[in-house]
């Protein structure tokens, strides 16, 4: 959430942030503005009035010390009683509107983030190895996974509708396998703290990382009874860890991986990646969060950019880096960084991971501060990226190691997590 001063006092600042999203974001700098003059209005307008009460009523206490009548001034102070009820709700209704304004207005975009509208704006950071080159015609994902019996998407569909899948076999253990070289990879090199949290939060940590209001008819799914969402990231569970909290400026900064699986309304286009791993409504992920200050936060956002894509290094898997442009940013994000692998199967990139600095825009949501070395309270910088999200890495996977005889050659580094080196 933007902070109200930022907009009070650079207004055209931040309108000019936000057109470089989208045109029609500044229109709502001028809503914010518009309620909160009204909402200052009516404070100050309380303030008067109980002043006004407090001075009639030490008068009214005089007046009675010299049993000198007081009905009248009674009269009075009640009827200011009753206008400081009505300006108290202005208030908290001006108050929850103004929230609800900014609540919805995403975050200023980094000041060197490229300009652009789409996802063809965005530059390509670089690039890492190779693309593979075959001597016979790559399968898809689908097609492999069928020959191999790794995946059964017609009993998941039976069981769950379309947009679900069931790994078996040797398609499951090496879904597990991923997730375990991943968790070990962050852990033990890289230096994060492993956690394993609830897959079910409250709508207080959907707010605060973002998720909602914005998209809660688009992509979360609700347990009316309960008031609880199905994470859609490991990223909410983690980042509220310490919502609420002061952290010292020694325990900073924090970092955390986290797996968990996670559930997503997945609409996309009609009859766009619906077969297969590409676009489903659950799936397995592996998340780096941290928590850090303002003046390491870009930083560590270089960092995370690079453990994840330590993991398609050490696979062995084609990819590229993309930074993505202001209009292609995702609502909460200062700066971002797509990691795309490559899929010979599907003969294009396929993103596995997005890196990003959401400066204080969540911590402002959470109250998550931390004490500078002046002892002064602090807003967190926070950020995350997938370490990295487990369909698209098994498709890319699949697809370059493939043979021609339909078979996968099993990359090395997960040699003693499946216990075979040929899938067949």
């Amino acid at each position: 959430m933007l902070d109200i001063r930022l907009l009070r006092e650079k207004p055209d600042f931040v309108r000019e942030r936000l057109a470089t999203r989208s045109k029609d974001l500044p229109a709502q700098v001028d809503e914010v503005l518009a309620i909160d003059a009204k909402r200052r209005r009516a404070e100050t307008e309380l303030q008067r009035l109980n002043a006004e009460r407090n001075r009639l009523s030490k008068e009214i206490g005089m007046l009675r010390s010299r049993k000198e009548p007081t009905a009248d001034l009674e009269a009075h102070v009640r009827a200011i009683a009753d206008e400081i009820a009505k300006q108290n709700e202005d208030v908290t209704a001006a108050d929850e509107a103004q929230r609800n304004l900014l609540l919805n207005i995403p975050n200023l975009p980094h000041p060197h983030a490229p300009l652009g509208q789409t996802a063809d704006d965005n530059p390509v950071v670089r690039e890492w190895g190779e693309k593979p080159s075959f001597d016979f015609p790559p399968l898809s994902h689908v097609d492999l996974a069928a020959t191999l019996k790794l995946i059964d998407f017609e009993r998941a569909a039976k069981i769950s509708g379309s947009g679900f899948v069931c790994f078996t076999n040797v398609g499951a253990r090496l879904q597990r396998s991923l997730v375990q070289f991943l968790l070990d990879l962050h852990t033990t090199e890289h230096g994060y703290t492993e956690v394993s949290p609830p897959y079910l939060v409250r709508r207080e940590a959907m707010i605060g990382t973002t998720q909602l209001p914005k998209f809660e008819h688009e992509m979360c799914y609700r347990l009316e009874e309960d008031q609880l969402f199905l994470i859609p990231t490991a990223e909410v569970p983690v980042t509220n860890l310490h919502r609420e909290e002061t952290l010292p400026l020694a325990d900073l900064p924090k970092k955390f991986a986290a797996y968990t699986p996670c559930f997503r309304r997945e609409a996309g286009a009609a009859g766009k990646d619906t077969r297969g791993l590409i676009r489903i409504h659950q799936f397995d992920k592996v998340e780096l969060v941290k928590i850090t200050t303002p003046e390491t936060s870009y930083a560590e956002l270089e960092t995370l950019t690079a453990d994840a894509e330590r993991v398609l290094q050490i696979l062995g898997l084609h990819h590229r880096v993309i930074e993505l442009c202001t209009g292609d940013l995702g609502f909460g994000a200062a700066k971002t960084y797509d990691i795309e692998v490559w899929a010979p199967g599907q003969g294009r990139y396929l993103e596995v991971s997005s890196c990003s600095n959401f400066e204080d825009f969540q911590a402002r949501r959470m109250s998550l501060k931390y004490k500078d070395a002046a002892g002064k309270n602090q807003l967190c910088h926070t950020l995350n990226g997938s370490g990295t999200a487990l369909p698209r890495l098994f498709v890319a996977l699949i697809e370059t190691y493939q043979q021609a005889d339909s078979t996968i050659q099993v990359p090395e580094p997960l040699w003693d997590y499946l216990k075979v080196k040929v899938i067949k």
